[in-house]
């Protein structure tokens, strides 16, 4: 999973006690394990003589993850990941506490954004699907209807905030540095600097990627993954975490279709395939094409809904701890 991929924390998780202030001004207050997981899989044997020469001794251990096929696996494991130097067990601890940590802001947000009626959609796709693009196109359809702010999510620079600002729309920039993706209490802080109008919409552009966003809660109403014709009809079997978890697709750039060899229809098949329910649309913003649908997709989930009573969040939660002990009891058995 991505804590461990260069956006985490190294490893080392200090959870405690804690409120999370959501941007309605309330704080909620959330208990987490404090866990201290420092292993080392390694040692340096340092030698600090005159030349500043140093033995580093690193255990190698080689596995067979290599199928009849000829492809290698990493995948196959309780953590269904694999990160050099730390076991299934470590990983699966590490994802458990970043993920729960990140779950009481994310309960934060959603308190937040239905005491405040504001529908917060969770914008997923790789980089250049045109997710920039379409939110212009939405808010000159929506400006004068209702509040907007919209939240960027990148790793350097705020030109895709300038864009929504200069399309009549509040933006927040966030970068993430070496980060894949948004969190929950970065959506959080950033919401509380929109001061959106009660009713509003709230758009957050996630970090282009089609892999780390899927595993994060932002308190998020809906998930909308974006695919673009450029990209292929194969992304929703190569990349299914991503498409597992969305509410909605949409196909993209489809002006394009007569230049490209897309089969639309193996896509949204192989969509189906992953998530047989998942809603599809096909939309292009450069010739207003599957627009009118786009919005009157987000008019119909503005509508008053009921909102998951807490007792079913808390039983998920527990349900998802449950799963990953359970897990790491097998891990460590074998």
């Amino acid at each position: 999973m991505c804590t461990v991929c260069g956006c985490g924390n190294n490893g080392s998780i200090h959870t405690h006690g804690h409120e999370h202030p959501c941007a309605c001004g309330h704080a909620h207050a959330h208990e987490h394990p404090h866990a201290h997981d420092h292993e080392h899989p390694h040692t340096h044997d340092h030698h600090h003589d005159h030349d500043h020469a140093h033995d580093h001794e690193h255990a190698h251990h080689h596995h067979d993850h290599a199928d009849a096929e000829g492809v290698l696996h990493y995948g196959r494991g309780p953590a269904a990941t694999s990160v050099p130097g730390l076991d299934q067990g470590r990983i699966l601890r590490i994802e458990r506490d970043v993920l729960e940590h990140n779950r009481g802001y994310a309960q934060a947000n959603r308190t937040c954004f239905a005491r405040e009626r504001v529908l917060a959609l969770n914008l997923m796709s790789s980089p250049g699907a045109g997710k920039t693009t379409l939110l212009t196109r939405t808010i000159a359809a929506l400006r004068d209807r209702l509040s907007l702010g919209v939240i960027e999510g990148d790793q350097q620079t705020s030109m895709d905030a300038e864009r929504i600002r200069a399309a009549g729309a509040a933006a927040i920039q966030v970068n993430t540095g070496k980060g894949c993706h948004l969190d929950a209490r970065m959506v959080g802080e950033a919401h509380a600097q929109l001061k959106l109008a009660p009713g509003g919409l709230l758009l957050i552009e996630n970090v282009g990627n089609l892999v780390c966003p899927a595993l994060w809660d932002l308190g998020e109403a809906a998930r909308v993954v974006m695919l673009s014709v450029t990209e292929g009809e194969d992304k929703p079997l190569k990349y299914p975490d991503m498409f597992a978890v969305a509410d909605l697709l949409l196909i993209t750039k489809i002006d394009l279709l007569p230049h490209l060899d897309f089969d639309l229809q193996r896509c949204l098949d192989n969509a189906r395939r992953i998530r047989p329910e998942l809603e599809t649309l096909c939309v292009s913003a450069r010739s207003g094409e599957g627009l009118p649908a786009w919005i009157h997709w987000i008019e119909t989930a503005r509508q008053p809904q009921a909102a998951p009573s807490v007792e079913a969040e808390l039983e998920a939660m527990r349900a998802r701890v449950a799963a990953l002990e359970t897990e790491l009891a097998h891990v460590r058995r074998t």
